[in-house]
């Protein structure tokens, strides 16, 4: 499994989310890679992220439904 996780620069999740997520593959025993990217608003909107953080997981947006607007 691969996780990836992008922020916008300045992101005050950014730590959280990425605690949060290593806590829950422990907790369940789950192998997975995960890396964490700072995209530009440029970047985000050039791959369809609608947030920051956005999270992927194995090449798939969790929040399907969120707009594909960038992020600031």
């Amino acid at each position: 499994m691969k996780i990836e996780c992008f922020f916008s620069e300045g992101c005050g999740s950014k730590k959280q989310l990425m605690q949060h997520t290593e806590q829950a593959l422990r907790e369940e025993r789950i192998d997975a890679e995960v890396l964490s990217r700072q995209v530009s608003q440029e970047e985000a909107k050039q791959m369809g992220i609608g947030g920051s953080p956005t999270v992927w997981v194995d090449g798939r947006d969790l929040e399907e439904e969120a707009p594909p607007g960038g992020i600031a």
